[in-house]
């Protein structure tokens, strides 16, 4: 496993270090024990957070209820949890 990725029950959770206002919505590898995702929202209302959940439930081919942030809503850096990921979930966030 990844410093950034860690099995939990039931799932796994992630850390992320979110950059809001980006251009487009990609994942810019790691960043110290953090994978980096770029995302196009901003952070304003929770949009970004909104954002985070749909690009990485659609990149790891899960149902946007099968993430939940659970720490770090207001930060850049967030703890993300996905229950029953995908067998090839490091491959498919970091598009390998």
């Amino acid at each position: 496993m990844s410093d950034w990725l860690r099995r939990a029950e039931g799932g796994i959770t992630l850390t992320v270090h979110v950059q809001p206002g980006a251009r487009h919505n990609e994942v810019a590898g790691v960043h110290g024990e953090a994978l980096k995702i770029r995302l196009a929202a901003p952070a304003i209302d929770g949009r970004a957070n909104a954002a985070l959940l749909e690009f990485v439930a659609k990149r790891l081919g899960v149902p946007r209820s099968a993430l939940q942030i659970r720490s770090g809503q207001t930060s850049r850096r967030k703890l993300l949890v996905v229950l029953e990921p995908p067998t090839d979930a490091v491959q498919r966030l970091l598009g390998d």
